[in-house]
């Protein structure tokens, strides 16, 4: 494609009103109030009594799923906006269907569970450094966090307002009111979601010209970056010599990225910076994608004799 083509969508701004953000932000908020009302004690304390597949993945998910998009964006070479938006998603934590899309894949639900509780409350730190570390490192993707004056601390701020609140509040509700609790945990849940998708379709209508326009730009690299985090995960925990029902969480859980979490740091940050905010965008659609195709993949390779998948309570269906 024509380079000077590829170049207009760095000019892209895509339109969202303070009202809209202060909305994104609240929704999202909502949705880890959500998360966790599902979290209990135990989902903390399984990473002291079996730590190994959590923390296997745990180094996939802010190791090396930064480091090797960093090498893929020098070997890619995408417009800068685009490269900051792919390093933007490397960044966050695993996202909220990972869970389910382990049940679905026969992996170990406890070991998906953890990493999604540990990992949400990590990303309050590790999404700032790596965000800021592996996109200091590209001149490109640095000339665009200089023209922002990203300040760290300030991403650090933003992310623990919009995880690290819902979740203290979350475990203090869950402990005071344990019935309540759980009489509100399912319909919370779906109305936070359906909250979050009403506002998201309504940003993604208002730039929908844009979205269209420029979607086919990100398609490609959007494939290979999520195709990489899924790898990433299963052989590193099989390399590491994890099951491969261990290993089956571990990869759903790197290549399920919270783009929810990085759509919003791109309009709090970026102004909503078009080729950033696309590639998050269609990260947030290709990955559910991707991630039922790898499921039924892993349904269709029966799992070695003496592993058994999790049962569904495990991932909070209900």
């Amino acid at each position: 494609m024509d380079p000077s083509v590829l170049g207009q969508i760095d000019q892209v701004r895509l339109n969202f009103s303070p009202q809209g953000l202060l909305m994104i932000n609240a929704a999202i908020g909502l949705m880890m109030l959500g998360v966790s009302l599902d979290l209990k004690l135990e989902d903390f304390k399984r990473i002291l009594v079996a730590p190994r597949a959590p923390c296997i993945g745990l180094a996939a998910q802010f190791i090396l799923l930064p480091a090797f998009t960093f090498l893929l964006v020098l070997i890619l070479r995408p417009h800068p906006s685009m490269a900051l938006g792919m390093i933007l998603v490397a960044s966050c934590p695993g996202g909220n269907l990972s869970n389910i899309m382990t049940y679905l894949a026969k992996g170990n639900c406890a070991v998906s569970i953890t990493m999604t509780a540990i990992s949400t409350i990590a990303a309050i730190f590790m999404t700032p450094l790596n965000l800021s570390l592996w996109g200091s490192l590209n001149p490109k993707t640095a000339e665009i966090l200089r023209s922002v004056s990203l300040s760290p601390l300030d991403v650090f701020i933003t992310v623990f307002v919009i995880l690290g609140i819902p979740l203290i509040l979350g475990q203090i509700l869950t402990r005071a009111f344990p019935d309540l609790a759980d009489r509100v945990r399912r319909p919370f849940k779906i109305f936070a979601l359906v909250f979050f998708i009403l506002i998201v379709s309504g940003a993604l209508a208002a730039n929908w010209k844009y979205f269209i326009a420029y979607v086919g730009m990100v398609m490609l690299g959007v494939f290979i970056h999520n195709a990489m985090a899924l790898n990433i995960g299963y052989w590193s925990g099989r390399l590491a010599g994890l099951n491969q029902a261990d290993a089956r969480a571990v990869c759903i859980e790197v290549g399920i990225q919270n783009s929810a979490l990085g759509l919003v740091l791109v309009f709090n940050f970026f102004d909503g910076l078009g080729g950033m905010a696309i590639v998050v965008a269609w990260w947030g659609v290709w990955h559910i994608i991707a991630g039922l195709v790898t499921a039924f993949i892993f349904t269709r390779i029966p799992l070695p004799a003496g592993e058994e998948a999790t049962d569904p309570e495990a991932c909070r269906l209900s």
